[in-house]
């Protein structure tokens, strides 16, 4: 099993984080996920019906992931928290790219919600996965890049395993080696709130909305909460 633990620092910095952690074991990447097609291309379709748009900075869920980056010495306008990235992406291009299904179902569930997501291939996640303040010696290497290694800054947010980090600025990129692929099966992904009293419903219905999504592609999937009051799940 795999323990995610928020650090007693990052908890006492941001006591109204929730973090949803949706597992699923058996999935199967590679047949056709029509609930994940719909759910994009109903977004896309609101969207250019105009009825309904992406979370922007001046949306109080964006707003409080700006003022986070900004505590820990990252200017949010260029390094964009990944839901403000991807939401921006959408209404330029007026759609959501195609990764793949467990990629795409996260993404669609993400911007929907105006939710930060990921995911970790856990076959690949060395130890437990801890949230904390980097010191800046650990090492990341983006997704896509795999012959480029970086530094965190110290006091940036990062997660990282036993091995190095799996995602820089708390949420904006993730690792290369922990990245989610059409041969994953056994998957970890994470939907975060920094208020849990304002948005707390919108996590728990964007977790199952996403758990919904990858149910009839798994054997298995089970949803966990992180927070200050519970710093750590097994999962």
């Amino acid at each position: 099993m795999t323990t995610f633990r928020i650090s007693p620092a990052v908890a006492d910095a941001f006591p109204d984080t929730l973090i949803a952690v949706v597992t699923a074991t058996g999935l199967r990447g590679h047949e056709p996920w029509p609930a994940t097609t719909t759910a994009l291309e109903n977004l896309e379709r609101q969207l250019a019906d105009n009825t309904w748009a992406p979370a922007d900075e001046a949306d109080a869920r964006i707003e409080a992931w700006h003022t986070a980056y900004r505590s820990f010495g990252t200017n949010p306008r260029r390094i964009r928290p990944s839901v403000d990235a991807l939401g921006r992406r959408m209404a330029k291009k007026g759609t959501l790219p195609r990764i793949n299904s467990a990629v795409d179902s996260y993404n669609a569930v993400s911007v929907r919600h105006g939710l930060p997501a990921g995911a970790f291939d856990l076959d690949h996640v060395t130890g437990d996965i801890e949230i904390r303040y980097a010191e800046g010696t650990e090492t990341f290497t983006p997704l896509g890049e795999p012959e480029t290694v970086e530094n965190p800054k110290p006091g940036e947010i990062i997660y990282t395993d036993t091995t190095d980090v799996l995602t820089r600025h708390w949420n904006h990129r993730d690792a290369h080696r922990t990245r989610v692929t059409q041969d994953s099966t056994h998957v970890a992904f994470v939907l975060e709130t920094l208020h849990h009293t304002r948005d707390g419903h919108l996590l728990t219905a964007a977790a199952g909305e996403l758990r919904d999504l990858l149910t009839v592609h798994a054997t298995g999937s089970t949803i966990h909460y992180l927070s200050p009051e519970h710093p750590q799940v097994a999962v």
